[in-house]
């Protein structure tokens, strides 16, 4: 936020002098603004490049944001989170691993739906079509239909309630309100795979939990125990592929 401040009070600044500053060969001085707001024809706004700039680096520092919230990225962070505490290994994989595995099956999910974004708003735009205004209402309509392909419709309605929000069917609730419902859902989502996975884990924690009290080896812990045969069931069903699958085919892209 600091930056983008330095950033808008740098441009501000340079418009300033621009009006100030006397031309070489006398005469009037024509101010330059930074920040200006154009009315088009057709009765849309014009905004200049300074103030494109300055809400494009506003819209940057959203992004981490917008990924979390907005992508499959939820979904698969927490799914792994589980996985790596049912196996019973705190730092292995580490989360440099586990967050980078993640980015990158996110973008691998969201594929189809970053290619409609870019074909439906960032290449008119760059080919100066479209408005940025429009250019953001056109990008927004791939993940809105993306999240609520995703979403429960008690999640939806929940939200829809708490707002007071009516609609006549989903596809017509607000940017806002899809968001929200749809993180909730892929709480709830992440939360049943995750249960799913420690249930096999259990029962190899119980079985060695039960052998070493049937052979008095109370002191021993059963978790040193158990971690080898739950890596080996792992590695013996090749778990990794199983869960990425199983994963990437969860999510309804549309």
């Amino acid at each position: 936020m600091s930056r983008l401040l330095f950033v808008l009070v740098l441009l501000l600044g340079t418009g300033v002098m621009a009006a100030e500053a006397p031309p070489a060969g006398g005469g009037a001085t024509e101010f330059i603004p930074a920040l200006t707001v154009t009315d088009t024809a057709e009765g849309g706004q014009q905004y200049s490049v300074t103030l494109q700039i300055v809400m494009l680096m506003t819209a940057l520092s959203f992004l981490p944001a917008l990924i979390i919230m907005m992508t499959s990225f939820t979904r698969i962070a927490v799914v792994f989170a589980i996985l790596r505490q049912a196996l019973g290994m705190q730092q292995t994989p580490s989360n440099q691993i586990l967050i980078g595995l993640t980015l990158f099956l996110t973008f691998f999910i969201m594929a189809p739906v970053f290619q409609r974004a870019n074909e439906q708003a960032l290449t008119p735009y760059m080919d100066n079509q479209i408005s940025a205004t429009e250019a953001f209402d056109r990008a927004k309509a791939p993940f809105h239909s993306f999240m609520l392909a995703q979403t429960r419709r008690t999640d939806l309605d929940l939200f829809l309630r708490l707002s007071k929000t009516e609609i006549a069917s989903a596809e017509e609730a607000p940017f806002w309100v899809v968001v929200p419902a749809f993180v909730t859902s892929e709480l709830k989502t992440a939360f049943q795979i995750g249960f799913m996975l420690f249930i096999p884990f259990l029962i190899i924690d119980l079985v060695v939990a039960s052998v070493l009290m049937a052979m008095g080896m109370m002191m021993l812990s059963p978790l040193v125990i158990s971690l080898p045969f739950k890596l080996m069931l792992f590695v013996l069903v090749d778990g990794w592929t199983l869960i990425i699958g199983t994963l990437a085919n969860s999510f309804r892209v549309v």
